[in-house]
């Protein structure tokens, strides 16, 4: 590019640019090592009304990408320039630049994917309008428009996208917009994702997590409720724990989610409680000193018989779990509710719960004996 062309640009100085092309047009054409033109050059800057003039002069400068694989109206994207990037869009559209509206720049990312990831809404909504096809791409990050607005929680976006036959809904890392709308805990989303593409809540991360899945792990209590009333089903799932198929209530222990097993119980009220080892999701929030969790199960009726479920492995209940622990506020607890059996011998080493604390002295500090007389242990 000619150096004073190069500084008319960058200055937004139409009257120099003119000057040169006249005696020269093919001047216009020029192009810095990174492969930009004037018109790039004029739109990191934001001078719109170079621009314009420029394009009376040749408007096929529109269409040139540089080593970026960026047109102009990318570059005045990607340098905050929306007001100049609308005008560009208007210029392509006006000429049929279709090709141009759609070019995706290295990264693969086009002008949906800025202006969502830019938070412009309004020049997004704008781009839906002019190019619907802007909402197929998807970048080398595996993100399409419709999941980077989901993920922002731009909801009139994400609608405006659902409503395109095509467009694309998938995300990094095997995400798809409605995993995305769970991370948000944004329920109304969620069933506007579910009436149009219902399949999405059966398909899985790279880490196999389901929507379902996620509304456990993230606490997102509303969501789970939709993803429910949708179908009840999606309550009994098991998610892949390590080899070990385990139920959503085991999730919610871990974490102590209480009102996510209380929501799951509501639509399911025998949702299943253990994995194939017998561990149930009492075990599993006594391991993880839930004590929340474990007062939850203890006051649920339908979960009342998991307090003497013996684990197949070993055959200890979550009493003996507890013990193990250490843990005095959950040994008291499932030591005085009414419904325990503390003679209950596991299969290692054939002793209750109360031989293991009579005699393990580190565990017998985590009750005050004397709070309990009425116990025979001989």
């Amino acid at each position: 590019m000619e150096r004073r062309l190069l500084e008319a640009a960058m200055v937004g100085s139409a009257t120099s640019m003119k000057e040169m092309a006249a005696q020269d047009p093919s001047l216009l054409l020029g192009t810095t090592p990174q492969g930009n033109t004037c018109l790039h050059i004029s739109s990191i800057h934001g001078h719109e009304g170079f621009c314009k003039d420029v394009l009376t002069l040749n408007n096929s400068l529109l269409t040139v990408t540089n080593m970026d694989g960026e047109t102009p109206m990318l570059t005045a994207m990607t340098n905050g320039h929306m007001s100049l990037a609308s005008t560009l869009l208007e210029c392509c559209c006006t000429l049929g630049f279709s090709e141009a509206i759609l070019q995706q720049d290295k990264n693969g990312c086009n002008a949906l994917h800025h202006a969502i990831h830019s938070g412009h809404k309004d020049l997004a909504l704008e781009l839906i309008e002019k190019e619907p096809a802007l909402s197929k791409a998807v970048n080398k990050y595996s993100e399409s428009p419709m999941f980077i607005a989901v993920m922002r929680d731009f909801t009139d976006v994400s609608e405006k996208l659902l409503e395109i036959p095509g467009s694309s809904h998938v995300g990094t890392y095997g995400h798809n917009a409605l995993h995305a709308t769970v991370r948000n805990g944004n329920a109304v989303m969620a069933k506007k994702i579910l009436e149009g593409r219902p399949w999405l809540v059966k398909e899985r991360t790279r880490d196999k997590k389901t929507p379902v899945l996620m509304t456990v792990i993230w606490d997102k209590i509303d969501v789970l409720r939709v993803l429910l009333e949708h179908d009840v089903f999606l309550g009994y799932e098991c998610y892949d724990d390590a080899g070990n198929l385990s139920p959503l209530l085991v999730a919610a222990a871990y974490r102590g989610h209480v009102d996510v097993a209380q929501e799951l119980l509501n639509h399911c009220p025998d949702a299943p409680y253990c994995d194939r080892n017998g561990w149930t999701c009492l075990h599993e929030a006594v391991k993880e000193g839930q004590t929340e969790f474990v007062e939850f199960i203890l006051r649920t009726p339908q979960l009342r018989k998991l307090i003497n479920m013996r684990n197949n492995k070993d055959g200890r209940t979550a009493l003996h779990q507890a013990v193990r622990m250490c843990n005095p506020k959950i040994v008291a607890s499932l030591l005085f509710h009414k419904d325990t059996d503390f003679t209950l011998n596991d299969h290692i080493t054939g002793e209750s719960v109360i031989w293991q604390l009579r005699w393990a002295s580190k565990h017998a500090k985590t009750l005050n004996w004397s709070l309990i007389p009425c116990f025979n242990i001989g």
